[in-house]
C-alpha cells in the first residue's frame, strides 16, 4: 500500500520506537484504547499484544480491508471506518459499548494534527491518557514553557486541558516514506474542565497573541476597554508580552477582566 498525501500518511516502521510508543501507554488486559489512523496496523499489532481492547479509527477506505485481513479474527479488535474529524467521540463510544475513561493513541498526519488535538481537548473527560506523535515543532509549541518565544495561543489551551510531557524525538528513517522533519511523542494527561474550555477565554488568549512581538496591553486594547486596569489588577506588568505569561496568570486576568 502506498503512503498518500492527500491523507498526509508516514507509516511507522521502526520496532524499537513502536514498543517505546505502546509502553508508553502502560496497557492492561482488558483495557479499551482507542487509535486514531491505524494506517496498515503497525501500531495496531503492537497494541493487540498487550490483550487490550483496540477500536481502530481509520479514514482511507484502502486501508480496511488491510486492516481486516490481518486483525478481524481477532475478539479485540474493531474497526471504525471513519474521519476522526468527522466523529462524534462521546456518540461513538455509547454506539459500541465503551465505558471511559479509556485511552488513546496516535500517529498522527502532519497537516491535521491539531485539529484532531482540539477536539481530543473537547472530549477528554472520556480518556485518562493519550500518546500521540505530532511533528516536533508542534511538540515543541505544546511544552513550550512561560518565556519560551515557541509559547503561543495553542499552548495555552493544551495546557490549560492536559498535562503534557515530551517523551521523545523520532528520526524521518522510522517513517515509510520519510517525511522531511523530526517527529515527537507527547504523553497527555486530561485535567477536569476549567476556564479555560470557555469560549470568552480562548477570545482572549487568541487576542493576546494575536502580534506576538506587541505587548499584551496593545494586543488587548481591542479586546477589552478594560484591559489595562484588568491587567494592574492581575499584577501583570502591562509591557511584558503574552508568551510570557504562566496560565495561573491567564486565569487571573481572565477573572479580572470578566
Amino acid at each position: 500500500m502506498y503512503a498518500k498525501r492527500s491523507f498526509g500518511q508516514n507509516y511507522l516502521i521502526d520496532e524499537r520506537c513502536i514498543d517505546r510508543i505502546v509502553a508508553s501507554l502502560d496497557l492492561k488486559v482488558g483495557e479499551t484504547v482507542v487509535e486514531i489512523g491505524a494506517g496498515r496496523g503497525a501500531l495496531t499489532e503492537a497494541l493487540l499484544a498487550t490483550g487490550a481492547i483496540v477500536v481502530a479509527i481509520e479514514i482511507d477506505r484502502d486501508l480496511h480491508p488491510v486492516l481486516n485481513e490481518r486483525f478481524g479474527s481477532l475478539s479485540n479488535f474493531q474497526l471504525i471506518a471513519d474521519d476522526i474529524l468527522q466523529v462524534d467521540i462521546s456518540g461513538l463510544f455509547a454506539q459500541i459499548g465503551i465505558t471511559p475513561p479509556a485511552k488513546l493513541i496516535g500517529n498522527l498526519p502532519y497537516n491535521i494534527s491539531t485539529a484532531i488535538l482540539q477536539r481530543v481537548i473537547d472530549a477528554r473527560e472520556l480518556f485518562s491518557t493519550a500518546v500521540f506523535m505530532f511533528q516536533r515543532e508542534v511538540v515543541e509549541r505544546i511544552t513550550a514553557v512561560p518565556g519560551n518565544s515557541e509559547r503561543g495561543f495553542f499552548t495555552v489551551i493544551t495546557e490549560s486541558a492536559f498535562e503534557a510531557v515530551n517523551l521523545f524525538d523520532v528520526p524521518p528513517a522510522a517513517f515509510s516514506p520519510r517525511p522531511k522533519v523530526w517527529s515527537s511523542v507527547v504523553s497527555l494527561t486530561p485535567k477536569p474542565r476549567s476556564l479555560g474550555d470557555d469560549p470568552k477565554f480562548r477570545r482572549l488568549i487568541s487576542m493576546a497573541f494575536a502580534q506576538k512581538r506587541k505587548t499584551i496591553l496593545n494586543n488587548l486594547k481591542q479586546y477589552s476597554p478594560k484591559a489595562e486596569a484588568a491587567l494592574t489588577a492581575s499584577g501583570i506588568d502591562p509591557r511584558r508580552r503574552a508568551e510570557t505569561l504562566a496560565l495561573a496568570e491567564w486565569i487571573t486576568l481572565a477573572d479580572a477582566i470578566k
